[in-house]
C-alpha cells in the first residue's frame, strides 16, 4: 500500500506543493535568524522596533522554526468507519490520508505516531521517524480485527486520553467521521490549548443524500439495529437530507467554536486534491493574519 501510494500519491504531492511542508506542521520554537528591511507581506509582530528608530527605516526579525517536530493520528476506527458506496471505505480513505501525511512528514525528519480508538482506545504507537516505522503504523491499522457493534462511539473518550499522554506540543490530527456520543465538542478547544489540531472528517456521499433505490434494509453499524426504509419516498428523501444538512451544520459549527482547523475527505473526492486545498487555505491564512499593514508613519517610511 505504501510503495503504491509513494508512487500514485506522494510524487504528485511534491510537485504540487513544491516543498512547502511548513503549513502541515508548525514548530514548537524559534530561533532569531537575520534582520531585514520589512515588506508588505511580512508580519507587523516582527518589526524591531529598536533597529526600526536606528535605521529610520522598519526593520523585522527573521526567525527559523525548530523542524524537529511530532505528530500524532488519533485515528477513529468504530464501526461506523466500516462504510462506503462505492469502491472505497471510509476506512480505506483514513488509512490512506494517515499512510500520505505520515511519509510526507517522517521524510523530512520528524516523528508520527497515533492512537488507535475502536470500541475504545486500544493501541498507542509512540513518535518515531522513518519508512519503517510508517510500515509498522499502517500495519497496525490494517492487522488490527474488526471492531463490533456495541454501542455508540465515545470520541471524547480518544480525545481525552490524547490530552493526558501527549505532554509535548505536537500537531494532533483527528481522523473521524464524527460518528459520536455528544459530549466531545469541548474536548477538541482544551486539546487545542496546548497543541495545533487538524480534524480530519471522513465521510460517503450516501450519508448526506439517499437516492430512489426502493425498499431498502438499513443497519446501525454502531448498535447493529436494523430498520427497513422506503427511498423512492421523495418526502422521506427529504427528511432525511434536511437531517443529514442540520448535522453537517452542527459539526462545522462545533469545530469553529473548537477553533480548530477542519479537512473534510470524502470516499468519491481525490485524496490529493482535498490535501492541496487544504494547505491552500492554511498557507491564505497565514498571509492574511500576517498582513496587519503598518501603521501611517511606517508605510511612509518603507514607500
Amino acid at each position: 500500500m505504501l510503495r503504491r501510494l509513494e508512487w500514485k500519491v506522494i510524487k504528485r504531492l511534491d510537485g504540487l506543493l513544491r516543498g512547502d511542508y511548513r503549513t502541515l506542521l508548525r514548530g514548537t520554537g524559534l530561533d532569531l535568524a537575520d534582520l531585514r528591511e520589512y515588506q508588505l507581506h511580512d508580519d507587523v509582530r516582527h518589526i524591531d522596533w529598536n533597529v526600526t528608530a536606528r535605521m529610520q527605516s522598519p526593520h523585522v526579525r527573521v526567525f527559523t522554526e525548530d523542524r524537529e517536530m511530532a505528530a500524532w493520528f488519533l485515528l477513529d476506527l468504530s464501526p461506523s468507519i466500516d462504510f462506503g458506496s462505492g469502491e472505497l471505505r471510509k476506512q480505506n480513505i483514513s488509512a490512506e490520508f494517515v499512510a500520505v501525511l505520515a511519509r510526507l512528514l517522517t521524510r523530512h525528519g520528524n516523528r508520527v505516531g497515533a492512537m488507535l480508538y475502536g470500541s475504545g482506545v486500544d493501541a498507542v504507537i509512540p513518535t518515531r521517524s522513518g519508512r519503517r516505522h510508517v510500515l509498522h503504523l499502517l500495519h497496525s491499522i490494517h492487522s488490527r480485527p474488526a471492531s463490533v457493534a456495541a454501542g455508540q462511539t465515545r470520541l471524547n473518550d480518544l480525545l481525552a486520553s490524547a490530552a493526558s499522554l501527549i505532554k509535548r506540543r505536537s500537531t494532533v490530527f483527528v481522523v473521524s467521521d464524527f460518528i459520536s456520543d455528544p459530549g466531545w465538542e469541548k474536548t477538541p478547544a482544551q486539546l487545542a490549548q496546548r497543541h495545533e489540531v487538524v480534524a480530519v472528517r471522513v465521510l460517503d456521499p450516501l450519508e448526506l443524500d439517499l437516492p430512489d433505490l426502493g425498499l431498502l434494509t438499513l443497519r446501525d453499524a454502531e448498535t447493529g439495529e436494523n430498520v427497513v426504509v422506503d427511498t423512492h419516498d421523495s418526502g422521506f428523501r427529504k427528511r432525511f437530507a434536511r437531517i443529514a444538512a442540520q448535522r453537517e451544520a452542527e459539526l462545522r459549527d462545533a469545530l469553529v467554536r473548537a477553533g480548530v482547523d477542519a479537512l473534510e475527505l470524502s470516499t468519491d473526492a481525490d485524496l490529493v486534491d482535498a490535501i492541496v486545498r487544504f494547505v491552500d487555505m492554511r498557507k491564505r491564512r497565514t498571509q492574511l493574519s500576517a498582513g496587519g499593514g503598518l501603521p501611517t508613519h511606517l508605510r511612509r517610511a518603507a514607500a
